[in-house]
């Protein structure tokens, strides 16, 4: 995962992130006195929902910068850096959330088991992530644009995991954790932004794109990529992300 966010541009462009997360923390519906780990809280908005309900969760993330900004927003509530990958819990918490952010971990197994040590028997996991066919379309466009800038086999360089609903029940529960729900849908999603909505989008979250094309290529990226997804995902001056998102719930 990259420890290298904006909180700036997360905060100012993609509230949509947590906007929709807030379904999950209802399906996740915390309850008094429960102890709760969010992994990746971001600059910490679902962390403070939760700690809301609970009274005890903490927000951890890779990023120092989103965590120094999680603590701005939200002085009340405990937030750690933190890799999903290194946790050190044993049986502490009565539920792990995750929202938008295990996509970025291609070492899913190792993710997973991590959580299941950190919940205590009888614990639930409620994650959601990128599912299979995630931004299919946008890829496609961006891997044509690294093509014609020279790249070759473009695809060798996604930072992402999408898994399938079978693939990441397998890989949960071989970390102990039985399955309860499981979805795989498709979200079409509005990026804030307007006209720039596409090109604000790649420069928070294509960090991997930028650091293969150097930053005298980034702009002609951007354009090239524009040009190629806008027939199917420019639809009345407004740029949307052909999201596709897998939503579970497992119990240790």
């Amino acid at each position: 995962m990259s420890a290298n966010w904006n909180p700036e541009l997360y905060q100012s462009s993609h509230s949509f992130v947590w906007e929709y997360g807030r379904e999950l923390v209802a399906l996740l519906a915390p309850q008094p006195g429960e102890r709760i780990l969010d992994a990746g809280c971001g600059t910490g908005q679902l962390t403070a929902e939760i700690a809301r309900a609970s009274g005890d969760a903490l927000g951890i993330d890779s990023s120092p910068t989103m965590i120094e900004q999680a603590r701005k927003n939200f002085p009340g509530v405990r937030f750690e850096v933190a890799d999903i990958m290194a946790l050190d819990f044993r049986e502490e918490f009565d539920a792990v959330f995750s929202n938008a952010v295990l996509h970025w971990v291609r070492d899913a197994g190792s993710a997973a088991a991590a959580i299941s040590r950190a919940l205590k028997p009888g614990g639930r996991f409620v994650a959601e992530l990128g599912g299979r066919g995630n931004i299919r379309r946008l890829l496609g466009a961006a891997y044509q644009a690294m093509g014609s800038l020279g790249i070759r086999e473009p695809e060798r360089f996604n930072p992402w995991y999408y898994p399938s609903v079978a693939e990441y029940a397998t890989v949960l529960e071989q970390s102990g954790l039985s399955v309860t729900y499981a979805a795989l849908f498709e979200r079409m999603t509005p990026l804030e932004g307007g006209e720039d909505g596409l090109s604000r989008w790649l420069a928070m979250f294509g960090g991997a794109f930028r650091d293969l094309l150097g930053s005298g290529q980034w702009d002609e990226f951007v354009s090239r990529v524009q040009e190629r997804a806008a027939p199917a995902l420019l639809k009345d001056e407004q740029w949307l992300a052909d999201y596709v998102r897998l939503r579970v719930v497992a119990m240790k």
